[in-house]
């Protein structure tokens, strides 16, 4: 599965989701011992919104981010954009969102148009890092804010055996139970391990041209939030 790129890389990510999409906020729940509702409340405040700031959920699969950033700022203009439609469908069916479809490689928004972009676990699965970087650079107002959760690779210690349980026994486990679909979360391991470290991921960010870069390791080196300015 991670050894596909490109166009290909893409179709299979999309059906993935679109066959997990049901089961999606269950999963991530259970992933995390529910830590994951506490990260995008930090995602939301790093983003440093004004009352009435403009805001996009990047890849915001069924809405968890961009319903958290209306909770936190109810009078924000916020649009929660994925290129995966049944996502968004059981999105919808929870809260009455704007959601908006769109590819991270190519955003359908002008230049200089939001305060704030966001994502939750989205940039491991592009097939273009620094181009999803650059596109969302591209669409932020000059002061505007990135806020990136996304998982890292760990680095090594004596809770590895411990990670690597977990992450190939316990969640294909879960995911077969809950979802049928066991190659989906071994999907996750598989591009946690071969994804940028954290300190790569601030690198890249530098590169695209955005300033003030910073991050935060959590849940014993697996995830991280990166942040940075336009």
């Amino acid at each position: 599965m991670t050894r596909l790129t490109g166009q290909e890389r893409a179709i299979y990510v999309q059906n993935m989701f679109t066959r997990i999409a049901r089961r999606y906020d269950l999963m991530n729940r259970l992933m995390t011992g529910g830590q994951d509702i506490r990260w995008r409340k930090q995602v939301i405040q790093l983003a440093r919104l004004k009352p009435q700031a403009c805001l996009l959920d990047l890849g915001t699969g069924t809405g968890d981010l961009a319903r958290e950033a209306a909770a936190q700022f109810p009078r924000a203009q916020v649009i929660a954009a994925d290129f995966t439609f049944e996502m968004m469908r059981v999105g919808q069916k929870n809260s009455a969102l704007n959601f908006s479809s769109a590819d991270a490689l190519q955003l359908p928004f002008q230049e200089s148009t939001f305060d704030a972009v966001v994502s939750g676990f989205l940039m491991r699965n592009v097939i273009d890092l620094q181009k999803v970087l650059q596109e969302q650079y591209r669409v932020l107002k000059q002061g505007g804010r990135i806020v990136i959760l996304d998982t890292t690779r760990p680095k090594k210690n004596l809770l590895s055996p411990f990670i690597w349980l977990h992450m190939h026994v316990v969640i294909p486990l879960l995911g077969r139970v809950l979802t049928g679909s066991s190659d989906a979360y071994r999907y996750l391991p598989e591009t946690t391990e071969g994804f940028v470290t954290a300190e790569n991921m601030a690198s890249r960010m530098a590169a695209a041209e955005f300033r003030k870069v910073g991050y935060e390791r959590l849940m014993f080196g697996t995830i991280a939030i990166h942040w940075g300015e336009k």
